[in-house]
């Protein structure tokens, strides 16, 4: 049986068309692992766009998703990342901008009205800022938010956080409050001698420690008198009535019982005929 994922068109002279297409707005283009990517210069980004779409060598028609990518220790940041396909070719391609917290990346809303809520997104998630775009507002995150969660330098628990409050019947913001601090745990168990003091053991500080076992092939403190009386002592007792039974009157083997007579075995142990007879029967 064949596999149901569909199948793309090879990559085969895909970078070549593009560097055609794009010349100097190329800046990489990279094959790897099956997939295109092409990273071209941000001040260039809608008339390379413009190239991969209406290139007959190309034809990427459809925007399918604008996402982005943090890279704090980078000079430029943030990589923006457009994914293309091409519906007559059946193929899909990368493309790749740089930019960091105050640079604008062009727009493509003129090119596929599409990105206008996609655009959106990465500025919600990153703080990314594109020229443009006529609606560059929050999409994802509620009013008032502050900061940009999917930058890798944003706090896990936020700054604030919501419930809804039943004095003021509406929901209410507040500093962050976590139910208890962050603890370091070990994972040694107890019963294997840890070598810290367990909760509860300071209640008793004049207690005697637990012994701790000897390691295999450690003397015995006992004396060889000591060990022999010990094993004497431990010999199993005699029996004063061997357990035998004269007849079957006090076992009850061979008594009658409902449903075991031959009588009330069916003929096929198989098939059982019910009581209303039937095709069974």
């Amino acid at each position: 049986m064949r596999a149901s994922a569909p199948k793309y068109a090879p990559n085969d002279g895909v970078i070549d068309s593009a560097k055609a297409a794009l010349g100097d707005m190329l800046v990489e283009a990279v094959d790897r692992v099956g997939e295109v990517s092409l990273t071209v210069n941000r001040d260039s980004l809608v008339a390379a766009m413009t190239a991969l779409r209406d290139d007959p060598a190309l034809q990427y028609q459809q925007l399918m998703e604008v996402a982005g990518v943090d890279y704090p220790d980078r000079e430029e940041r943030f990589e923006v990342v457009y994914h293309l396909l091409s519906v007559t070719k059946n193929h899909r391609l990368r493309v790749k901008v740089m930019t960091d917290e105050v640079k604008p990346v062009p727009s493509v809303t003129g090119i596929w009205p599409v990105a206008g809520w996609l655009e959106r997104e990465v500025y919600d998630m990153y703080g990314v800022l594109f020229s443009g775009n006529r609606d560059l507002r929050r999409i994802l995150t509620d009013y008032g938010f502050r900061g940009h969660p999917q930058r890798k330098d944003f706090p896990l628990t936020g700054f604030v956080e919501l419930r809804y409050s039943e004095e003021a019947k509406r929901v209410v913001y507040e500093p962050v409050e976590l139910a208890q601090d962050f603890r370091t745990f070990d994972f040694m168990s107890p019963w294997e001698g840890a070598k810290y003091v367990l909760p509860g053991d300071e209640k008793a500080p004049d207690a005697t420690p637990a012994p701790q076992p000897e390691a295999k092939g450690a003397p015995t403190p006992l004396k060889a008198a000591e060990i022999a009386k010990g094993t004497e002592e431990k010999t199993p007792p005699q029996a004063e009535e061997p357990k035998t039974s004269d007849d079957t009157t006090k076992t009850g083997v061979g008594q009658p019982h409902p449903g075991n007579q031959p009588q009330d075995k069916p003929a096929d142990p198989d098939v059982v005929p019910p009581k209303d007879g039937g095709q069974n029967q």
